[in-house]
């Protein structure tokens, strides 16, 4: 294999596409057939337990930017950029024990949205949903992009087609079985991928072992072992605190911690964040060892399946296709049922038709998620840059950590703080974000959020806020 060239015939890949496609809807209506009324359709029965809880939140956040952007990080940053996409799993880590006040709290809620609502108001609410919105889009936005990249790159099958046929599969069985369905494949995926990776990583150390690739990266690159390099070091904390944004706000993570049940939620998220961590670093891991192999990267992107095809050929790059294929389906699926979640509890309900019976709403779920699978595949022909969608959605998402942390231990918490935090530290992490780059947005977005919350509350405390209100049916 060459730079340029697909690692795979478009023959094999296509039946790979095609295969992998037919078996996930197929396994998703199977899944689905559980899905007959809304509470099963929105949050799979509040049932779902360790294993499946466990292998859904790894495998949704195991997306196609862990696959590219973790070998960005290593080659462009060295060591700690290596660590630094890692850090994304610490924001599992802080929701574990979130998970559980929030079913408590919550036992009937549906989404993040319902608990800002209750909890501050329509103003706070309001805002809160386009952030998450926004998000929410960009990511699907940015999954679908890098589906239909990832795909040309590999298997030279054209953009268009693999951008169009990855999201058709996801919205056919999302649609079918709701989250019932999306759990359910999740967890195939997570063993696939974790197998996949596996497999790689073993190959890569058997072929050249970790002093060896030390070594050479010190002779030839010794800037990449800079341990104080400040970009790098920025970086690090950067994505940290982008990814507690994302994991605090994004109904994604809410939706899973309402369908498991509460005294299982805190322990799935502890053990996908802790089965993620190592991804991005055995991704990063894998592109160092593209100089010492003699493999002549000019694309990052491209770096795992190089490294795959030189050292296992065909059937390496196989393997490759394959787990970015299911990345890729785990967080689409995710995003299509969390953010059509959205739509139909705080949009359509809240908003357009608040006499809306359960299955006038179950209908309505399925539309939304079959008018985003269009929109996102309008957008995504654009074929907008991966790391403009993702990273400048950053700063909205950090604006939000401390607004969610506070509102759920804080019972003092001022809600105008709320609403002025999230304001200035959207302001400030996109200026930041123009005028002194990506890697210090969401952390300034972070501080300025927290510095207004914890003022604004200190100085202005509102009454106690009574819990029992949570508990309330959303309905």
């Amino acid at each position: 294999m060459t730079q340029g060239d697909p690692a795979l015939s478009p023959a094999v890949g296509t039946a790979l596409l095609v295969g992998f496609g037919l078996a996930w809807i197929a396994l998703g209506v199977y899944w689905g057939r559980r899905a007959r009324d809304l509470e099963g359709y929105l949050v799979a029965g509040r049932r779902v337990g360790l294993a499946f809880g466990t292998a859904t939140a790894m495998a949704t956040w195991v997306t196609s930017n862990t696959v590219m952007l973790a070998p960005v990080f290593a080659l462009e940053k060295g060591v700690w950029g290596m660590l630094a996409y890692a850090t994304a799993s610490f924001g599992l880590f802080l929701f574990a024990p979130l998970a559980l006040r929030i079913r408590r709290l919550m036992p009937r809620g549906y989404t993040s949205g319902d608990f800002v609502r209750m909890r501050y108001g329509r103003t706070a609410w309001g805002l809160f949903l386009l952030i998450s919105l926004v998000y929410s889009v960009a990511w699907l936005v940015s999954m679908g992009i890098a589906g239909g990249k990832l795909l040309e790159t590999l298997a030279g099958v054209p953009f268009a087609w693999g951008m169009s046929a990855i999201l058709f599969v996801c919205v056919v069985y999302t649609l079918f079985g709701g989250m019932y369905a999306v759990i359910g494949t999740d967890f195939i995926q997570s063993v696939i991928i974790l197998a996949g990776v596996l497999v790689v990583g073993v190959c890569v150390l058997h072929e050249m072992p970790l002093p060896q690739v030390v070594a050479t990266v010190r002779q030839e690159q010794p800037a990449l072992l800079n341990v104080l390099m400040p970009a790098a070091l920025l970086s690090l904390f950067n994505n940290m605190f982008f990814g507690f944004g994302e994991v605090l706000h994004n109904n994604v993570w809410w939706s899973r911690a309402f369908a498991m049940r509460d005294d299982v939620a805190p322990k799935a998220f502890l053990l996908s964040g802790v089965l993620w961590f190592p991804i991005p670093i055995a991704a990063g891991f894998v592109a160092l060892s593209a100089g010492p192999l003699g493999i002549n990267v000019t694309d990052p992107n491209t770096v795992g399946p190089l490294v795959a095809s030189h050292l296992l050929g065909t059937a390496g790059t196989a393997v490759v296709f394959i787990v970015v294929f299911c990345s890729l389906a785990s967080s689409i699926d995710s995003l299509l049922a969390a953010t059509s979640d959205l739509f139909c509890e705080d949009l359509y309900r809240r908003l357009l038709n608040p006499t809306a019976s359960d299955p006038q709403l179950r209908r309505m779920a399925g539309r939304i998620v079959v008018g985003l699978g269009i929109a996102t595949w309008l957008v995504c022909l654009n074929e907008f840059d991966l790391l403009t969608v993702l990273f400048l959605s950053g700063p909205l998402v950090a604006s939000a950590i401390w607004p969610v942390i506070t509102g759920l231990y804080w019972p003092r918490t001022n809600r105008r703080a709320v609403v002025a935090a999230m304001l200035l530290g959207s302001g400030t992490g996109l200026w930041a974000y123009f005028s002194l780059g990506w890697y210090t947005a969401s952390l300034i977005s972070a501080a300025v959020s927290m510095l207004v919350v914890v003022a604004g509350t200190a100085l202005r405390p509102a009454p106690p806020f009574d819990w029992q209100r949570l508990n309330e049916s959303p309905a």
